[in-house]
């Protein structure tokens, strides 16, 4: 029985720039890997989905998300044509995050460069595993300055060039991070792209109640779809030209 599933909705984008794949080593390692390309056309389309599959590939053939992700960020950022800042900004890039599961040790693995999230369903709670690469996270709201960083500018992702260092010294946090988290209960993965989580997240969802749902396929298409619906109605209703981002979520269950 297939335990993961992903679904997408365009959105009013003109192109579906994100991606997903997943791909199991021989020893039965599994790596869930979710792409947000960075802009709306059949290029970066096309880049985002050679590059989920070759971070998918690369993370379970290492065994580890944090190895994977680091050699194929490192690859790009190695082009020659990346390495010209002029140039550097024309090229596909994309918001990347990758979970690895390992039959040895019950353990899941997940690493992130961008604003894409994991979470975890697990006793009635959608906890979230990572924090966001973007300016929201460099300029939090605070009682004397309540506006906070845009959200939409990423300060981290697949494509671009800085070490660690250099991201933490201008941001406060690295080009790459990593968390572990124990598996010890049956459990429900959740990995999505701002398209279809923001829309939740801003009308105030409950994101276990719309992700709990008995069948992965249909909690899978019903969250993008209900992201999209809700992004369309939102913006509408502020008075602003309908909007709606692509939306992606990969959803897989769990067992110890």
């Amino acid at each position: 029985m297939r335990t993961y599933v992903t679904a997408q909705e365009i959105g009013l984008r003109t192109a579906q720039c994100d991606a997903t794949a997943v791909r199991t080593a021989p020893d039965g390692t599994r790596a869930y890997a979710l792409l947000d390309g960075i802009g709306s056309s059949e290029d970066v389309r096309d880049w985002t989905r050679h590059a989920a599959r070759t971070l998918a590939r690369t993370c379970a053939r290492q065994g580890s998300a944090a190895a994977g992700l680091r050699a194929v960020y490192e690859a790009y950022a190695a082009e020659p044509d990346r390495e010209d800042p002029y140039t550097r900004q024309y090229l596909p890039s994309a918001a990347a995050i990758v979970a690895v599961t390992t039959p040895q040790n019950n353990r899941l693995q997940v690493a992130w460069c961008g604003d894409s999230r994991a979470y975890l369903l697990t006793g009635g709670i959608a906890r979230r595993l990572t924090e966001d690469h973007n300016l929201r996270r460099v300029h939090p709201p605070t009682a004397t300055s309540p506006y906070p960083g845009n959200r939409n500018v990423i300060t981290s992702y697949l494509g671009t060039v800085r070490t660690d260092e250099e991201a933490h010294e201008k941001y406060g946090h690295p080009a790459i991070e990593t968390t572990t988290i124990p598996i010890t209960a049956p459990c429900r993965l959740v990995l999505a792209s701002d398209g279809a989580y923001e829309p939740h997240e801003d009308a105030g969802h409950d994101l276990y109640a719309e992700l709990d749902v008995e069948g992965l396929q249909a909690a899978a298409r019903g969250f993008v779809a209900l992201a999209v619906s809700t992004s369309v109605a939102t913006s509408k209703a502020d008075g602003y030209i309908p909007h709606a981002d692509n939306a992606t979520v990969l959803l897989a269950d769990l067992t110890p």
